[in-house]
C-alpha cells in the first residue's frame, strides 16, 4: 500500500493490498477500496462507498458525493463499483437516494472518460464505455457493453439497453432497446449498431436474426405488442432477439423511434 503523506484518508476507510493514493486526495469515512486500485492526486472520495479491485482513478474525480437532489436530504446511501474500472479526470458519481433503490451501481471494466456524470439510483453493467461530458441522470438503466458518444445526455428514469450506441450530443428522451443505435435531440432511431456486433464477432446468423428483429419492430408498421408476438419464435432461437424483446418489454416510457417524415 503507498499513501502519500499529503493525501487525508479517514480511519474508517478500508484499503485493500497494493492500493495507491496519490498526494491531496481525501479518502473519507466508510470508504473501502480494493486491491490493486490506483487513485491519483486530488480525487475525492466519499462514503459509504465500496470500490472493487483493479481501478484506476484520476485526478479531480468526486466518487461517492451526495446527490443534490432536492429530495435528498442526508439520509444513508451507498455506491458500489465493481472491479476494473478506468474513472478519467473530472468525473462525478453520486450514491443513491432512499426514494429510488438507496445505491448508484457501476459495473465491471467500464470507461468513463473525463466529465462524465453518472447520477443517483442509476445502474450501469459492465464493459459500459462513456465518452467526454456524456451525462446519465437518477435512475437510468443502463445495459452491458453500451456506447456513448461525448455529450450524450439522458434524463431520469429512461433505459439503455446493452450493446447500444448513443452518437455524441444526443439527448435520449425514450428507452433505447438493446442492440440499437441513436442521435440527435432528441434521440431518433437509426438502425443497429452493426459496427459494436462486428467488433464483439457477432457471426452473419446472429447479425440476420436482428436484422430481421429490427425490421419488424421499425419497418412493417405494426403496433409494439403485435411485433413482439412475431418475434417470439425467432427469440426462442437467438438469444440476441430474446434480449432486443426484452428491452422493449421492460420500457415503460415507450421506444426511440426513427424520424418522422
Amino acid at each position: 500500500m503507498t499513501i502519500d503523506p499529503r493525501a487525508i484518508v479517514d480511519p474508517s476507510a478500508k484499503l485493500g493490498a497494493n492500493v495507491t493514493v496519490g498526494p491531496w486526495t481525501i479518502v473519507g469515512a466508510d470508504v473501502e477500496l480494493g486491491d490493486n486500485t490506483e487513485v491519483a492526486s486530488h480525487v475525492v472520495l466519499k462514503g459509504p462507498t465500496t470500490i472493487g479491485k483493479n481501478n484506476k482513478i484520476y485526478p479531480f474525480s468526486s466518487v461517492g458525493e451526495d446527490t443534490p437532489a432536492f429530495a435528498y436530504q442526508g439520509e444513508p446511501t451507498t455506491l458500489v463499483i465493481g472491479d476494473g474500472n478506468v474513472i478519467r479526470e473530472g468525473v462525478t458519481i453520486h450514491r443513491g437516494m432512499v426514494s429510488g433503490i438507496g445505491t448508484t451501481v457501476i459495473g465491471n471494466n467500464c470507461l468513463l472518460m473525463p466529465y462524465v456524470h453518472i447520477g443517483h439510483d442509476c445502474e450501469l453493467g459492465d464493459h459500459i464505455v462513456m465518452a467526454n461530458f456524456a451525462g446519465v441522470a437518477g435512475h437510468v438503466k443502463v445495459g452491458d457493453h453500451a456506447n456513448f458518444g461525448g455529450y450524450a445526455a439522458v434524463p431520469q428514469y429512461r433505459n439503455i439497453g446493452a450493446y447500444t450506441h448513443i452518437a455524441g450530443a444526443a439527448l435520449v428522451t425514450k428507452d433505447v432497446p438493446a442492440y440499437m443505435t441513436v442521435s440527435g435531440n432528441p434521440a431518433v432511431a437509426v438502425g443497429l449498431n452493426l459496427e459494436g456486433m462486428k467488433r464483439r464477432g457477432y457471426d452473419k446468423a446472429q447479425i440476420d436474426a436482428l436484422k430481421l428483429a429490427h425490421k419488424v419492430v421499425y419497418r412493417e408498421q405494426r403496433t409494439v405488442k403485435d411485433a413482439l408476438l412475431e418475434l417470439e419464435p425467432l427469440a426462442q432461437e437467438h438469444a440476441e432477439v430474446a434480449e432486443f424483446v426484452a428491452s422493449i418489454k421492460a420500457s415503460d416510457l415507450g421506444i426511440v423511434r426513427p424520424r418522422s417524415g
